[in-house]
């Protein structure tokens, strides 16, 4: 099949919505895969890498600096309320290019991705190797699977197979902050903590010992909990801790013997994540915990002199990033990373997601004054 054509010298809100328009729901990313890959294969001044669904297209200019734009491809499953926006294909209000712009990933994160795609057609389109060019050496990243479970993350997978090809001194990861830089971002936990009882006949429940009753005790101490704010490089990251599911009991008739309780941590990235689970442990002292599965925060990176050009460049003042995102993958390659990116945060994966066009533009503005800078 012939990929979808994308014009990347279009205005970057209408090549977000020609990205929409191609179906990539999380497995189903080798269309628009294909589709970036034909773009990027036609630009002169990049050269292209494609790794399964993932593509990693590279400036050599051999510049003192070099710098990684990363995006993910897929999106979470189409809305399935009657008359909702959200969906493929995008759709306006008004005219094409102008105001609000509908559809799946139109914030997360399609809008990213055409920002990047538009600066890579802007900066190296041309044959010329002359004064065009960015005062930057660029790498590109566009990769799949970020919106299921980690083990099938196209970012992921680099990293651990090819991490020569994401090599840098700092990267932006375009994910939705409505142009606000936010740096680092939490680490997060997933812990289960179990209680063991008798089981009995609830008629007489004193044969036996009840595992949820005895589970009180975990409820109560993250219920007490006061979280704490971490001062990390500048930025304030809040932290949580919570019991997100708990599990027990048989049967109506029967007294439980097991109960577990799921507990999620959100840590500011100046803990690692065994210092993490050490924290919850000794909460939870006396009790069974067992880690289920974590990831390690990042820094903000904001000491770096390409951060500090580049928040100077977007003139706001900058903000932690409290859920975790794919710049801890770029922080374990000891690379610093920043969140930027056009959208608010918290339409992702709303029935109603959308984005402005404008903000699409300013974002794109701003890294392309900022390359060239």
């Amino acid at each position: 099949m012939t990929p979808a054509t994308l014009d990347l010298a279009q205005d970057v809100s209408l090549l977000t919505a020609a990205l929409i328009d191609i179906p990539s729901v999380s497995g189903n990313e080798h269309a628009i895969a294909d589709a970036v890959e034909a773009a990027l294969r036609a630009l002169p001044g990049l050269t292209v890498t494609r790794d399964g669904d993932a593509i990693v297209a590279r400036s050599e200019l051999g510049r003192g600096e070099r710098v990684v734009l990363a995006g993910h491809l897929d999106t979470v499953p189409l809305p399935k309320a009657d008359g909702a926006r959200g969906t493929v294909p995008s759709s306006w209000d008004g005219e094409p290019g102008a105001g609000t712009l509908w559809g799946r990933g139109a914030t997360d994160m399609k809008g990213g991705v055409a920002v990047q795609l538009a600066l890579a057609g802007a900066l190296f389109g041309s044959a010329d190797d002359g004064a065009s060019r960015p005062a930057r050496d660029v790498t590109f990243v566009f990769y799949d699977h970020e919106e299921v479970e980690a083990a099938k993350s196209g970012l992921g997978r680099l990293v651990r197979t090819t991490p020569e090809l994401l090599e840098g001194d700092f990267a932006i990861l375009l994910e939705p902050t409505a142009g606000t830089v936010e740096g680092g971002c939490n680490g997060t936990l997933r812990l289960e903590a179990s209680t063991v009882g008798e089981a009995a006949h609830s008629a007489r429940a004193w044969m036996g010992r009840n595992a949820i009753h005895a589970a009180a005790p975990i409820l109560t101490r993250l219920a007490e909990y006061e979280p704490m704010t971490v001062n990390v490089d500048g930025l304030d990251y809040r932290e949580s801790l919570n019991a997100v599911r708990i599990a027990g009991g048989t049967a109506g008739n029967v007294i439980p013997d097991r109960c577990t309780v799921e507990i999620n941590y959100r840590f500011a990235p100046d803990k690692s994540l065994d210092e993490a689970e050490a924290h919850v442990r000794k909460l939870l002292e006396g009790f069974d915990v067992v880690r289920t599965d974590g990831a390690a925060g990042a820094r903000p990176g904001l000491t770096h002199p390409a951060a500090a050009a580049f928040v100077a460049v977007v003139g706001r003042e900058p903000k932690p990033k409290y859920g975790w995102t794919d710049v801890a993958r770029f922080s374990e390659l000891g690379i610093p990373a920043v969140n930027f990116g056009p959208g608010n945060a918290l339409l992702a994966h709303k029935d109603d997601e959308r984005v402005e066009a404008d903000d699409v533009r300013e974002c794109f503005r701003a890294l392309r004054d900022w390359l060239a800078a």
